[in-house]
């Protein structure tokens, strides 16, 4: 192994948590996440006119490096660099009788040289390919598009948003870690007049990924024009979603709500559905114990189970698509019980600890042993539990644990500006069902490291690090999956 693990257990368990939020400006939050947070947005206005007048632009500027390097090169995988510069333009009115609009133009233009073999272009980018738009040829071009198109209208305790937006939840994400965030075309309703409670529902039409320019299915997987996120089901094609006489574009229903009634306890709960496809609920608890006066301990806990209603006789059990089309696997079904069903679950638990600055957590997942889970939609179904960067760890019968923490230097006075994250991943596979998907038993470590500065002014730094240490292939003797990760951005918000 590169790191053994009780080494990277315990340097995690020493310097790591989760702070609140990263860059801050005198009108915006950009958490750790990357998802904006409009501290200082545009108000009640009294004409259509001042609606546009009394609106505000908020401008970002953004770099992303990205290198790979990997223990083992095929062509499939070779070590590689990439670069981007981009940014966003994004304008919101005034609210007029409570309605409004916002309007966001997003671009990103590849920096680097592109990869080639033999004078045929080949993308290596891996998790890198967001920064841009990736080709059919594997070529990487510019990127313009409006990413966020919406009207909004407010009345009391609710908010209705009509057209292009970014939604987050436990499933869906907005997750703009790149250049362009994952957006949707939906029509969301939130309401807020029932006491400590918050309930929303969204009818979904349409995704546009990260490195897309259009917007496509949020379901139907096609390289390069549908879903061809690393979460998507690749047995749920255009052609067989037709052939099972489904939509290829079908609607999507959200629905999510939050309740603190009990004090220390948040209660959450999910609803996702796909009519001709599946459904998806999720529960999920985390009660907060004050320990002492410093220290707080919070035990959570989320449940998962998806329904199939349709999918599994279209696509299979296996998100690698080894059962699209009823197909049998020859190898006893590739280990799964039922190999033309989406029936799935999983069961998640975590202990957070937290003092100030300091946070530290420990995640456990089981993924129970049926189909696995599909959330292409850049929410994560372990995400806070075990999930660590650029890792799909709910494939049927993996368990999963983590341990994770933050400590922010700037919140505890020792240094300005500056935080740290760290965990660490152990995925359990099961060998039979990695043998149809290329996943194997892994050890993850994880680092990010952000600055501000200052003399630099409305600017972050941050250094993102991942060492991956992978089992070979289900029946090979060469590692193609082990490698080392390196990622630096820049964010300059005016």
């Amino acid at each position: 192994m590169k790191l053994v693990n009780l080494s990277i257990a315990a340097a995690a368990a020493c310097v790591l948590a989760t702070s609140a939020h990263a860059l801050k400006t005198e009108d915006r939050i950009v958490k750790d996440n990357y998802q904006v947070e409009y501290t200082k947005a545009p108000g009640a206005v009294n004409s259509i006119g001042e609606m546009f007048t009394e609106g505000e632009v908020y401008g970002r500027l953004r770099s992303n490096s990205f290198w790979w390097d990997w223990d083992n090169e095929n062509s499939a995988v070779q070590d590689n660099n990439m670069w981007g510069l981009g940014g966003s333009l994004v304008y919101k009115t005034g609210f007029y009788h409570g309605l409004g609009a916002t309007v966001g133009f997003y671009g990103t233009v590849p920096m680097h040289d592109e990869n080639t073999i033999d004078g045929s272009i080949v993308n290596f980018g891996k998790a890198g390919k967001d920064t841009y738009h990736t080709r059919a040829d594997g070529s990487e071009g510019a990127m313009g598009n409006f990413a966020e198109a919406y009207g909004e209208y407010k009345n009391g305790k609710t908010n209705v948003k009509v057209g292009r937006q970014g939604i987050d939840s436990i499933m869906l994400a907005t997750n703009d870690t790149k250049m362009i965030p994952n957006t949707f075309e939906a029509a969301v309703i939130e309401n807020k007049d029932i006491p400590n409670t918050s309930v929303r529902a969204g009818y979904i039409m349409s995704q546009k990924l990260r490195d897309h320019q259009s917007f496509h299915s949020v379901i139907a997987f096609e390289k390069y024009n549908e879903n061809d996120d690393s979460g998507v089901h690749k047995g749920l094609t255009p052609t067989l979603i037709s052939a099972a006489g489904e939509d290829v574009n079908p609607e999507m229903v959200l629905i999510t709500a939050q309740n603190t009634s009990i004090p220390n306890l948040k209660l959450n709960a999910e609803y996702v559905g796909l009519n001709g496809f599946f459904n998806t609920a999720i529960a999920e608890a985390n009660y907060q114990i004050k320990v002492s006066d410093a220290w707080t301990l919070t035990p959570g806990v989320r449940y998962l189970r998806q329904m199939d209603d349709g999918a599994g006789a279209i696509g299979g059990a296996s998100l690698s698509g080894a059962f699209k089309g009823n197909t049998v696997w020859t190898g006893a079904n590739g280990g799964y019980t039922d190999p033309n069903s989406a029936d799935g679950s999983i069961i998640m638990a975590r202990l957070v600890a937290a003092n100030g600055p300091l946070e530290l957590s420990a995640g456990y997942s089981k993924v129970a042993d049926e189909a696995d889970i599909i959330a292409p939609w850049r929410g994560f179904p372990t995400g806070g539990y075990t999930r660590s960067m650029a890792q799909v760890d709910w494939i049927a019968n993996t368990k999963n644990w983590a341990v994770k923490a933050v400590y922010d230097f700037g919140k505890a006075g020792v240094v300005s500006g500056f935080k740290v994250a760290a965990d660490y991943e152990n995925m359990n596979f099961d060998d039979a069902k990695a043998a149809t998907s290329g996943f194997t038993d892994r050890d993850i470590f994880h680092v990010d490291m952000w600055k501000t500065f200052k003399e630099v002014p409305n600017t972050e730094f941050k250094f993102r690090f991942a060492t991956i240490d992978a089992d070979p292939a289900v029946g090979a003797t060469t590692d193609y999956n082990s490698y080392d990760e390196y990622r630096f951005e820049i964010n300059y918000l005016f």
